[in-house]
């Protein structure tokens, strides 16, 4: 006797039901790229309904996200390119973009969960995400360590809800951790970018974010797109540091890699949706070759059901206004 799964699928009711994954609001997080300056908004066009803002502007989205139900934002500072040096010192600087539009928008919505990237590379006049070492012109993974450490103090003591490192140095969650917790941030969570690609599904990022190298690539210290142990391994370690969320980047090509971290792990996992991603759909939609909205849901659910638990999506806006 065959067994007659349709029984469940014939009526919606019953579809929904018995529905395995679902999308809400609660798992989405937006980034947004913060410029210095007063009303500027300009759109990316490698990335439509994607921009650079200025803080004024960046406050006018917070309100309009928190009346969608989005509750949790990604910060990127885009300084100005006269701030960059080969240090990135004006990511530790308490007074620049981030940990200024970090205080504001606490102070103007306390209930809004603030993530903050830990990096370099928009920081850089070398588009690198950290100190160059002299001889080989390769980041300096221990060097970097401390200027990940410093960075971190100044935006925990900017009243950032949550850090988000993404340099890919090893090390880097024990030695945020460790300043963290010697500076009485104890309870400040880490959700790390612990196993992030070399992938050329950044591209659009490089242009909103102005963060692409001025020479070679990041192959020395994001992963190889080839490898899946070293990919899961990238993140145990990550865990192991103590890092409280997980995160795999870019997330479409890389669903195999969400599955095999959720097997291996109880924390909760995130994917980046990332801009090339993002950046396709978009091209599909304007030649008209998809159904836009079913795709891009079809896909947040491809990430649920591989196992993310959180997704930092471009599409956060329209699938919360689909949604609600």
């Amino acid at each position: 006797m065959f067994k007659r799964k349709r029984r469940l699928r014939l009526h919606k009711t019953t579809r929904d039901l018995v529905r395995e994954n679902n999308i809400n609001t609660n798992d989405l997080i937006y980034p947004l790229f913060i410029i210095e300056g007063n009303s500027i908004k300009n759109e990316i066009a490698s990335m439509p309904g994607v921009f650079q803002m200025s803080l004024d502007y960046i406050l006018k989205e917070c309100e309009c996200l928190q009346t969608i139900g989005i509750n949790a934002i990604l910060l990127f500072g885009v300084p100005p390119q006269d701030k960059k040096d080969s240090i990135g010192s004006e990511a530790w600087n308490p007074d620049s973009i981030i940990p200024l539009s970090i205080r504001t928008i606490k102070e103007k919505f306390p209930t809004m969960c603030v993530i903050a990237d830990v990096c370099f590379c928009e920081y850089t006049n070398h588009g690198h995400c950290g100190i160059l070492d002299s001889k080989t012109q390769s980041v300096d993974n221990d060097k970097t360590l401390e200027i990940l450490a410093k960075q971190s103090l100044v935006l925990a003591q900017s009243n950032v809800d949550m850090l988000a490192p993404s340099a890919m140095m090893d090390g880097q969650i024990f030695a945020m951790r460790k300043v963290l917790d010697n500076n009485n941030f104890i309870n400040l969570p880490i959700m790390s970018y612990s196993t992030k690609f070399a992938s050329a599904y950044y591209g659009p990022f490089r242009e909103v974010a102005q963060s692409t190298p001025s020479f070679g690539d990041r192959k020395s210290y994001q992963e190889d797109s080839a490898n899946i142990r070293e990919a899961i391994l990238e993140s145990l370690n990550d865990e192991e540091e103590g890092a409280d969320i997980l995160m795999v980047k870019p997330a479409l090509a890389y669903l195999d890699v969400v599955r095999e971290i959720r097997n291996r792990s109880l924390l909760p996992l995130a994917v980046y949706n990332v801009s090339g991603e993002y950046a396709l759909l978009k091209a599909g939609q304007k030649l008209g070759v998809i159904d836009y909205e079913k795709v891009m849901l079809e896909t947040l659910i491809g990430f649920k059901r591989a196992g993310a638990d959180i997704i930092i999506t471009y599409h956060a806006k329209e699938v919360a206004q689909l949604l609600k």
